[in-house]
């Protein structure tokens, strides 16, 4: 298994992790907003953002709800071209050929508020906002580089009431992150979500890490991923979360180059964190032997953990025996992610009796391209059909097959199913298996969300899934069937009324028939939108004719 390097922004072509951003996939600039401090949401304000390297302002007493602060919402994708920093950092090498491309984000679509943006618009721009209670800052991907971070250590300096700090995607190194880390280390200081992802700290850097966590008793969430930590700073890493002033509740380190050889090192630091939550070590060369190490450890802790994240680390189907030790031993696991690993059938079979176990509440079932088929598929089914608990569940690029299909749709009609949304991308889906759709979404009252791209249902197979939503009382809310979608505005629809998302090219939709029904499911749609824009595709034409006549 061979992984690119920190900061390599890779794709899986047409497979996208199993999951797929609904909305654009990049963000606006940094901005400033005014919000309204009650409804979170409001209007731009135009404001002047005060210089880095002024004087750091006396502290005083808290601003009033809706003082502003620079912040950016999360991590975003690095645009194609952004103003130079002061000290331009060196290029990062590209990937190796043979490298396996980086999975791109899988968020989990939302109910949208009637004030905010629509799937096909813009996202508000990022906001930074100061409650009586909290601070924010968000500065990720702004060109900064160590030549910036002393004066970002002053500003922190000046304000012990920070609770969140993100400088995701800058080129920092590790004298900047050590500059940074410096301005968070003092008596006063509330810091408790701390996001230095793709900062180019290396092992060297982590060296400051133990005195860190010492010094900062209020730190409950630390995002390191996309840093070559490797090994060695990991073992740094895990000193400092020996240390009984640490409280860390949630740790993240996705892409940092880990092997093996970290499992015991983090396995012996958890093993008395009675609250760790969540953790993230996907895309690491673990392999088999690391992954045994790091559930022993998981079951001997007495930590509640909730969030599990094992995608793409070299595991077998020998590493669900113990995946399955943990499910029976953290009765608050909620989430386990364990995409983009060779489990196949057998694996499936093995984990599948735990999860079935009443003690079991997981919610989140991640097994993208994971090698199982319509047989794993049945063992699958058992707990979607009587797991009350589970919400969701990414089947995505696995050959299921229409027999799998068939047995999904089954276990989606038995009075236990409680499922929500369901992710079968890219599953070897025909046609055939659309009558079982159909006939499904007439009957579930609780799926609101299916993802169908990349199957070749054709004409007959959209067809007859445009009938089944015609018909009144479905619940389903987003149906996708490609990369390219047509949708309603929530704000314009009515309760039991779906958005529609179809993409003519990858479900094989060639012939004007199929367009018909679609048509007339979005005829009554008061406000309809198209993202992204697909101009002369004949299909897509006629459709737009019927629609506008």
């Amino acid at each position: 298994m061979s992984l690119p390097g920190p900061g390599v922004r890779g794709h899986l072509p047409g497979r996208d992790a199993g999951r797929a951003a609904l909305g654009p996939p990049l963000r606006p600039a940094a901005k400033w907003e005014q919000r309204d401090p009650n409804s979170g949401h409001g209007g731009p304000a135009p404001c002047e953002a005060p210089p880095l390297d002024s004087a750091p302002a006396t502290p005083g007493p808290a601003p009033p709800a809706g003082t502003l602060l620079m912040h950016s919402p999360g991590p975003r994708p690095r645009p194609t071209q952004s103003p130079a920093p002061a000290a331009q950092a060196p290029p990062r090498e590209p990937a190796p050929a043979h490298a396996k491309p980086r999975p791109s984000p899988r968020p989990r679509p939302l109910p949208r508020r009637s004030s905010e943006a629509s799937p096909c618009q813009a996202p508000p721009p990022p906001v930074a906002r100061r409650s009586s209670r909290s601070v924010f800052w968000r500065l990720d991907d702004c060109g900064l580089t160590e030549v910036r971070c002393k004066d970002i250590s002053s500003a922190l300096q000046a304000n012990p009431s920070l609770t969140e700090l993100s400088l995701c995607t800058n080129e920092l190194g590790d004298a900047g992150v050590h500059l940074v880390l410096q301005g968070l280390q003092s008596p006063t200081c509330k810091i408790q979500k701390l996001s230095l992802q793709n900062c180019c700290l290396t092992k060297t850097g982590c060296g400051v890490l133990p005195a860190v966590l010492r010094s900062m008793p209020t730190l409950r969430e630390l995002h390191l991923s996309d840093n070559p930590l490797e090994d060695a700073g990991l073992q740094l890493l895990c000193e400092g979360l020996l240390d009984p002033q640490c409280h860390l509740e949630k740790l993240q380190l996705e892409y940092c180059n880990l092997t093996a050889a970290s499992c015991e090192s983090l396995a012996s630091a958890l093993r008395n964190k009675q609250h760790f939550k969540e953790l993230a070590v996907s895309n690491n060369e673990i392999g088999e032997a690391g992954v045994r190490v790091l559930c022993q450890g998981l079951v001997e802790s007495a930590c509640q953990l909730e969030t599990l994240k094992l995608e793409n680390c070299g595991l077998t189907p020998a590493s669900c025996e113990d995946l399955r030790a943990v499910v029976a031993s953290k009765t608050s696991l909620r989430e386990l992610d364990l995409g983009d690993n060779k489990l196949g059938d057998q694996g499936i079979a093995v984990l599948c009796p735990s999860l079935l176990h009443p003690s079991c509440q997981i919610r989140v079932l991640w097994l993208w391209e994971c090698d199982v088929t319509a047989t794993g598929c049945r063992d699958l089914c058992h707990v979607v059909s009587t797991k009350e608990s589970l919400e969701e569940l990414s089947l995505a690029c696995n050959a299921l097959g229409d027999e799998g299909a068939q047995l999904l749709c089954e276990s989606l009609l038995e009075p236990g199913s409680r499922l929500q949304s369901l992710w079968v991308k890219s599953c070897n889906f025909t046609a055939a298996c659309c009558h079982h759709f159909g006939a499904m979404l007439t009957q579930n009252k609780r799926l609101v969300e299916l993802q169908l791209s990349n199957n070749k249902l054709g004409d007959s197979g959209v067809r007859e899934l445009c009938q089944a939503l015609g018909q009144s009382g479905t619940a389903l809310q987003v149906l996708c069937l490609g990369s390219s979608w047509l949708c309603r505005d929530r704000s314009a629809l009515s309760a039991q009324s779906p958005q529609l998302c179809c993409d003519w090219a990858s479900a094989g939709i060639k012939a004007h028939p199929a367009v018909c029904p679609i048509a007339s499911v979005l005829a009554s749609i008061p406000r309809w939108m198209l993202s992204p824009p697909c101009p002369g595709h004949p299909d897509l034409e006629k459709l737009l004719g019927v629609l506008r006549g």
